[in-house]
């Protein structure tokens, strides 16, 4: 018997119909079974089917002779399912690399529940990945549940194909789907509700497939009258189970929305039928209010009155946004005339000399190299004033005691924008803030440049799309001091960014606590044991790859190749901390225990300082890592592709700070066989420490902050020479 029946109901997917299966086929868990059922598909999807039969014995097709409709031909299947589990795939959706496994580990994990609810992305025709929205309703508990206990898990989209089910919960209960649209509704609600245990998965599990056409639920049709008969039945399977009376408030209420939701959506009904729908949903509204129920509520008030007050509400709601579109454009326009007049005031007002204008990372907070100087400066210099433009209200909350911050566009942030003598930022400042004579801009940059950057970009359209190169090499201009840790980055700031600023060859300061082996609390934190081998996994973001997002690496193998005594920590490029990225399967193994996800740590020289290993593709912390002098591994499978999308200053496959790995049995056989750590490894990163870390002396952030704030001299760091023969960096470029 296998853990899992695959039950997918087949028709009109031709196109889509083989990246479906072998989504399945092709998963790390092969104790499964698939029922493809071909629902009278007029097009080649019966032969497809009957060819993968052919070659894979787990493939069971079902021919039916009629065309029944989606939900009858999961019913179809049902009989010839003998997995201790069911799951329902939509033929045009794909489920994710290792899904099967990650749910076949929680099933056992949580005993076997009789529903899992896992996570989904949506992926787009144009490319596009969008995670489910709610899916932090998916970790709040690693414990099993009923609906009545957590009633928000109802709030998740309500379908079939986000779920596992429990075979002899489903027979038992004798739940099947019923014919016509919105066959999902009478199935979904009844079988959470009977549910008397309940278990979730954070992980996405399913790329649920956005089509730009052939969508049923987007098809104009009468057909979506059929919502109503499916609530209809929901109704009646609560009044066969007095012990679920409780929950008539609850589904009054969703019906109501679900219909309005219908009717509101431009492509569902002919536009002849729009007024018929809403009177039918207000019939059902009403025939179904629970006793002593009031009237309506909030939007739904509108069930209580006709189509044609229902029509008047729409179109007032629809001038109201407009409205607010407006008044929007008039409070720019009036934040436009201020920053004008502010503008117009500097001839009149002078700088304040003794004040400082902090921001990191697009205003997220004390971050990178401008944290370093501005603590340094509150040590060295402690007369200037030190404030930090910040995002918004949650990353002020998040900000030590004692620090001085704005949020930006506020009238405050006006004023002192208009009067700051210094500005120190790892990004650009936005295009409204108007340089005054007399300013200094210290641009700190955020690491060693490996990967094409500014007007580097302008050969690389495919890396630049929706990025405006003339507006960032305008907003450049405003740089007085470009920070440089090495003579590298020197050559491609003065190359990459056109403008008038000078190389100030101080080194990176957020690197000084990697210099000077400053003290974490990271592994405290983790626990972690003392006694273990920490590996940290940074990979970078792809241009190639639509999102950023691509796994080059199956992280609970590797994790697992590692052995006893080692711990898998992994950091996603900031880029992706909060897309998809994580929801692929990182949040659910940090949860079990089988790695740690650090993306989220916004400091990450702590997570550095913890690691005794780094394995990384392109990302740029290679260069900051190497300051400490230990083992790093570059794992370059994908070089090729890479550069011919970004574009790159220099092949780090040649001039690695390690040892190379280009495929994973080679990255897994450096960790085994301890040649992760050997004399080459160290001889590499010498001269690759040599080359890129030549100004980092442990003082940049004190350099930066005697030198470009108060004008005191101090000597250069110490320059290391370069490797014999080191080729010209950028003369391939």
């Amino acid at each position: 018997m296998p853990r899992l029946s695959v039950i997918i109901p087949c028709f009109r997917v031709q196109g889509f119909l083989r990246e479906c299966l072998d989504s399945v086929l092709e998963q790390s868990c092969h104790d499964i079974e698939v029922i493809a059922v071909d629902d009278r598909s007029p097009d080649g999807c019966g032969a497809i089917l009957d060819e993968y039969a052919a070659r894979d014995p787990r493939v069971r097709v079902l021919h039916l002779p009629e065309n029944v409709g989606l939900g009858r031909a999961r019913n179809a299947g049902l009989p010839y399912a003998s997995g201790d589990f069911l799951l329902f795939l939509d033929s045009d959706d794909t489920l994710a690399p290792g899904a099967l496994e990650a749910v076949t580990d929680r099933l056992a994990e949580t005993g076997d529940p009789d529903v899992l609810v896992f996570d989904y992305a949506r992926t787009y025709w144009w490319g596009g990945t969008r995670r489910n929205a709610l899916a932090e309703l998916l970790g709040a508990t690693s414990e099993v549940f009923t609906a009545a206990e957590r009633p928000e898990i109802l709030d998740l989209l309500m379908v079939v194909w986000n779920k596992v089910y429990r075979r002899s919960f489903v027979e038992e209960n004798g739940f099947r789907f019923p014919p016509g649209y919105y066959e999902d509704t009478p199935w979904t609600f009844p079988v959470m509700l009977s549910a008397a245990r309940i278990a979730t998965l954070d992980r996405i599990c399913l790329h649920y497939r956005q089509r730009r056409q052939g969508n049923i639920l987007s098809t104009t049709s009468r057909k979506h009258f059929d919502v109503h008969d499916q609530y209809q039945r929901v109704f009646a399977f609560v009044e066969a189970r007095p012990e679920l009376a409780g929950w008539r408030p609850y589904l009054h209420r969703k019906m109501g929305e679900h219909c309005l939701d219908i009717l509101a959506k431009p492509d569902r009904l002919p536009p002849a039928d729009r007024g018929e729908f809403f009177r039918r949903t207000a019939e059902l509204y009403r025939a179904f209010r629970p006793e002593g129920a009031a009237q309506g509520g909030g939007d739904l008030d509108v069930l209580g009155g006709s189509y044609t007050a229902y029509r008047l509400r729409q179109q007032a709601a629809r001038a109201g946004r407009e409205g607010g579109r407006q008044a929007l454009r008039v409070r720019q326009a009036a934040r436009t005339r201020t920053r004008r007049a502010l503008t117009g005031l500097r001839g009149l007002r002078p700088l304040d000399e003794e004040l400082v204008l902090y921001s990191a990372a697009s205003h997220q907070g004390l971050r990178g190299d401008p944290a370093a100087v501005y603590r340094a400066a509150r040590e060295i210099a402690p007369h200037l004033r030190g404030v930090w433009v910040v995002r918004d209200a949650e990353v002020a909350a998040g900000l030590p005691a004692g620090v001085e911050h704005v949020l930006p566009d506020s009238p405050e942030y006006q004023r002192l924008a208009a009067r700051a003598k210094f500005f120190v930022n790892d990004v650009n400042w936005p295009g409204t803030l108007v340089k005054r004579p007399g300013s200094v801009h210290v641009h700190t940059h955020r690491g060693t440049p490996l990967k094409y950057l500014g007007a580097d970009l302008l050969g690389k359209p495919g890396a630049r799309l929706g990025f405006d190169v003339p507006q960032m090499l305008r907003r450049a201009d405003r740089w007085d001091h470009s920070l440089v840790a090495n003579r590298h980055s020197e050559l491609v700031w003065e190359r990459a960014y056109p403008c008038h600023f000078a190389s100030a060859r101080t080194g990176s300061p957020r690197n000084d606590v990697l210099v000077t082996g400053g003290r974490t609390g990271f592994r405290d934190r983790y626990g972690i044991p003392a006694g273990h081998t920490v590996v940290l996994y940074a990979p970078t973001r792809r241009d190639y790859v639509r999102g950023g997002h691509a796994e080059r690496i199956d992280l609970a193998r590797f994790a697992a190749d590692l052995g006893e005594g080692h711990t898998l920590v992994v950091r996603l490029h900031p880029a992706l901390a909060t897309g998809p990225a994580r929801g692929a399967g990182l949040a659910e193994l940090h949860r079990r225990g089988i790695l740690v996800d650090a993306t989220g740590e916004p400091h990450v020289e702590e997570v550095m300082l913890a690691a005794d290993a780094l394995v990384t593709d392109y990302s740029s912390i290679m260069f900051d890592y190497a300051n400490l002098d230990r083992p790093i591994v570059m794992h370059a499978d994908d070089w090729a592709a890479y550069t011919a999308s970004r574009g790159a200053y220099l092949d780090i496959t040649a001039e690695a700070p390690g040892h190379v790995s280009h495929s994973y049995r080679e990255l897994a056989w450096l960790f085994a066989s301890g040649g992760w750590r050997d004399e080459e490894s160290a001889r590499l990163r010498a001269d690759f420490r040599s080359r890129f870390c030549e100004f980092d002396d442990g003082r940049a952030a004190e350099r930066v902050v005697r030198t470009l704030l108060l004008g005191e001299p101090m000597p250069e760091p110490a320059r290391v020479p370069g490797p014999a023969g080191a080729p010209d960096l950028l003369a391939s470029t």
